[in-house]
């Protein structure tokens, strides 16, 4: 299907609702853009815009009919192909059940390129190998994914170093680009199961002009972005080099673990068990962990990575080096959420670049 001209979303969340979808949107808590459940396109954070950099982050008033005039928010889409906490199986007894938790239709309305790219990642982590987890296939299935082109990149954004950004082209049912004077919404579809829904919003095709101004706005977001990495011969870097840089960012770092909680690609997880003292039946759990606690490197009462610097060195290593030898691509993606969300604002940026 062409690309086509909508004035109004409100059509679209009406429309996906329709079809048994849960909208999930950006809106405004806590003067910070979240992504929750909304019934219309009203609950949308329009009007604002926001300011990123390291450690620092806070609202502002944008240009008041803007829908998406802010960068990428601390939630994505992984709390939806990979929940924070998961019920594996249970027992009752001797008897073993099997959890097979529903999974939800649900349409993200507002993806980044440089969330689709994280979703690609895990993608290849939990569906790539011998051993797919069709538990994440099942929400990987039921999710539609509506991406957003990037206008207004935070000061914390490097997806053009990446090649993940900032527009998006592949890896969505539908593509939005918002557009100004007069505020209207170019949209593209990516998938079969985008096309229809398309198809029922009242629209005009797209002209020659929308279609100029939607690569503009690509285009100008291209050349604002916050931070830079230099990607050449990164992976060769990090994997055979020592320096005392990894002493002095380790004295920084709290080893709080919020860079890998905001990270979209970030998989780590461990599992507890839980028992019920009324009916006896046991759980075991899945939950979010991370390579910054200590007891996540623990053998035999002894954590591999006992130290700050040697945590951190773990961390980034991964992301930018042997990530690519497991699977064969990038751990990151440029979102730079890490260095939004770092309590002391290390910005991963400055540490590859400072490494000699």
């Amino acid at each position: 299907m062409d690309a086509i001209v909508i004035d109004t979303l409100e059509p679209l969340v009406a429309e996906l609702r329709a079809g048994g979808y849960a909208v999930v949107g950006p809106v405004v808590r806590e003067r910070v853009i979240r992504f929750e459940e909304i019934t219309s396109a009203d609950r949308l954070a329009r009007g604002w815009t926001d300011v990123q950099e390291p450690g620092r982050y806070r609202l502002a008033e944008g240009d008041g009919e803007m829908v998406f005039s802010f960068a990428a928010s601390p939630d994505s889409a992984k709390a939806y192909t990979q929940p924070p906490r998961q019920t594996l199986f249970r027992m009752r007894g001797e008897q073993i059940e099997e959890a097979e938790e529903d999974a939800p239709r649900v349409a993200l309305l507002g993806l980044r390129a440089c969330d689709l790219a994280a979703i690609a990642v895990q993608d290849r982590v939990f569906l790539g190998g011998r051993h797919p987890d069709p538990a994440y296939l099942r929400r990987r299935q039921a999710l539609l994914l509506i991406a957003v082109n990037c206008a207004v990149p935070g000061g914390t954004c490097f997806c053009v170093s990446m090649h993940t950004g900032p527009r998006a082209t592949t890896g969505f049912d539908l593509a939005l680009t918002e557009l100004a004077a007069p505020h209207r919404f170019v949209v593209e579809t990516g998938s079969a199961r985008g096309e229809p829904i398309a198809a029922a919003l009242p629209h005009r095709p797209a002209s020659a002009e929308d279609l100029a101004a939607s690569a503009e706005v690509s285009r100008d977001a291209a050349e604002h972005m916050g931070r830079h990495v230099e990607t050449e011969g990164i992976q060769e870097r990090l994997s055979a080099h020592d320096s005392p840089r990894w002493a002095q960012v380790g004295a920084r770092c709290l080893t709080c673990a919020n860079c890998t909680m905001v990270c979209p690609t970030c998989f780590c997880s461990t599992v507890e068990d839980a028992t019920s003292f009324t009916d006896g039946t046991a759980e075991r759990i899945e939950r979010w962990d991370s390579c910054f606690t200590l007891d996540f490197s623990e053998v035999n009462g002894t954590p591999v990575r006992g130290s700050n610097p040697g945590r951190y060195r773990q961390w980034l290593t991964h992301k930018f080096s042997t990530w690519i030898d497991q699977f064969g691509m990038s751990g990151c993606v440029g979102c730079g959420r890490c260095i939004t969300w770092c309590p002391v604002g290390i910005d991963v940026t400055e540490e590859l670049a400072n490494l000699p």
